[in-house]
């Protein structure tokens, strides 16, 4: 079977003049030979496919694959995750990973968090800031935790994040509307303890492949999953599998959220713990890194047990399947 491969490599961006925090969800280099190799490994044919633009232009040429690997995050809009999904639709090749719907709510972490809250499941209450006028009539209880409504890899979340008073939450939120050009989450601050969970395959047929506690060192800048912190995280951060009774309880949250949002194939579920030991959602990332050796799915995966080869065969696995549906 023949796989394409699509990707937004991070040092031709940063060429191009972009910061290391503009380009933090992007690729490098080894990250594509990583996937490139253990897709080799389990007898798939690659082709470098390149970004979108290179995308586009290869389909114009009639180009095709048996099935594209998608890991492009995309650079404009509230629906960049799905812009690949979206043009391999349009000529009708299959992809791995999630389709166009739930790169696009997924992204946008209110709407994510209502499709979540309509399903009975447990997040934090939160509201919208679109303009600075609507700090004004935010009626949660403080401490607070406001982050960009829409990025990934820890952007734009910093000491500045847990807010304690109208003050701090005034300065967080003009902040982020100035600097990330768009709106703010607000959500109330779980005190509790933090893990991500990762979760391969669709559907019915999803299963929990490891799941970690984040614990914050001294050297920590902040004590949040911070782009700062997950930028440098062999010191600040230390990783650890929780015992069994906390394990299961995050690994159901986790399950029933990839369910009701209808994830595919392979990604991660962030949860985090009220004051009382109980379990949220936080958010879910359905295009989670694959660094071999840095990205948060693979280590999840090497602390139970599942080598890197075997993550990627589960996620192929769950993609190929599909194409039989």
């Amino acid at each position: 079977m023949k796989v394409g491969l699509t990707f937004d490599l991070k040092s031709e961006y940063i060429k191009m003049g972009f910061t290391s925090e503009e380009a933090a969800e992007f690729d490098k280099e080894d990250t594509i030979e990583g996937i490139e190799k253990a897709l080799q490994f389990n007898g798939y044919e690659t082709e470098r496919i390149g970004h979108i633009k290179q995308l586009a232009a290869s389909l114009v040429e009639g180009k095709k694959w048996d099935i594209v690997f998608n890991i492009c995050e995309g650079f404009y809009g509230i629906g960049r995750e799905a812009q690949v999904p979206a043009l391999l639709d349009a000529y009708n090749i299959p992809y791995v990973f999630s389709n166009p719907l739930v790169l696009s709510l997924t992204l946008h972490k209110a709407m994510t968090k209502r499709v979540i809250r309509d399903a009975g499941l447990a997040t934090p209450d939160f509201f919208v800031v679109y303009k600075p006028e609507d700090i004004e009539n935010i009626n949660l209880t403080f401490p607070l935790f406001a982050k960009p409504l829409a990025e990934g890899t820890g952007k734009g979340i910093n000491q500045h994040s847990f807010i304690n008073n109208q003050q701090e939450l005034k300065n967080a939120c003009l902040n982020i509307l100035e600097r990330f050009k768009q709106p703010v989450l607000v959500e109330k601050y779980l005190s509790g303890r933090e893990f991500t969970v990762g979760i391969t395959g669709t559907g019915k047929n999803a299963e929990c492949v490891g799941l970690m506690e984040v614990i914050y060192t001294k050297n920590a800048k902040n004590k949040f999953y911070s782009f700062e912190n997950k930028d440098k995280y062999e010191d600040k951060i230390k990783y650890s599998v929780p015992e069994p009774e906390i394990y299961e309880k995050c690994k159901i949250l986790a399950l029933k959220a990839w369910a009701v949002l209808e994830c595919e194939d392979g990604g991660r579920v962030d949860v985090r713990c009220d004051e009382f030991g109980e379990p949220s959602f936080i958010e879910v990332n359905p295009l989670a890194g694959l660094n071999p050796i840095h990205s948060d799915l693979p280590i999840l995966s090497r602390f139970n047990s599942v080598s890197y080869e075997e993550l990627i065969k589960r996620i192929m696995d769950s993609a190929v399947k599909k194409l039989g549906n």
